[in-house]
């Protein structure tokens, strides 16, 4: 798919849905909707890693650290 057909507000309000669930659901459930927010997300770094430069890849690695860690969390507890 195109990414200039998708709508970028249609796009946000889905991924926003789609952490609120994640985080508000209780234990295994949110945790698994984080983790395969986290999947979503190392696909499309994977894809777009070689033209992005340094400073932004670590702040990627960051945040995805951050929203995998959340969501082992919510899975052990």
């Amino acid at each position: 798919m195109n990414s200039t057909r998708i709508n970028p507000t249609t796009v946000f309000l889905v991924a926003l849905a789609a952490v609120l669930v994640g985080l508000f659901a209780p234990g295994v459930i949110g945790g698994i909707v984080l983790l395969a927010i986290a999947a979503a997300l190392i696909y499309l770094m994977s894809l777009t890693w070689s033209t992005q430069p340094p400073g932004r890849r670590i702040v990627r690695i960051v945040i995805l650290t951050v929203l995998i860690a959340t969501a082992l969390l919510k899975i052990m507890s």
